[in-house]
């Protein structure tokens, strides 16, 4: 229809298409659509719809966001479940190849590996370990929780199959 005016896209949209040029490695068209988005994504992780907040914490790795990071870690501290959980998944995204953002919140995620409400949650926060630098406390704390028969038990597979990463990877002294 002629003077139609398109309909804008959704945060939700923006980010999916944000992480596909981050994975075709269209640099120039990211970081415009991050400018695109900057505000509305500050926004979003302000609300008081939880809702809103996941897709903003979540939206921080789609767009590879890292100089979010100070966004990220509220998100770590949400009251919300799914808003801690989006902002681990974020962690994972922008951690694949740079362990300095595990590195940077690794205790806040020691907390939430071991002392979480939520069981996916503490789950993620393990899987994100996996990316930071194979530290000592780290591999121990892992073990602790692969051997604890009192926690559930996807959790401790997951501690003792990163724990194991980290020992590989952290040679012989590990």
């Amino acid at each position: 229809m002629p003077g139609r005016v398109p309909r804008r896209m959704s945060l939700v949209e923006a980010a999916a298409q944000a992480d596909e040029l981050a994975r075709s490695g269209a640099e120039r068209e990211l970081a415009t659509l991050r400018q695109q988005w900057d505000d509305e994504l500050e926004s979003a992780a302000r609300s008081s719809d939880y809702r809103q907040r996941a897709v903003a914490y979540r939206a921080i790795g789609q767009f590879r966001f890292r100089q979010k990071l100070e966004l990220l870690r509220r998100g770590l501290e949400d009251e919300s479940p799914a808003a801690r959980g989006s902002a681990l998944l974020s962690v994972q995204l922008l951690s694949k190849d740079a362990p300095g953002v595990v590195n940077a919140i690794r205790p806040r995620l020691h907390t939430m590996a071991t002392a979480d409400g939520n069981q996916a949650v503490r789950r993620l926060a393990v899987l994100c370990l996996r990316n930071g630098s194979p530290q000592r406390e780290t591999i121990v704390l892992l073990a602790g929780l692969a051997d604890d028969d009192e926690q559930e038990q996807e959790l401790r597979n997951a501690a003792r199959t990163v724990a194991g990463e980290l020992r590989k990877r952290a040679g012989p002294k590990g």
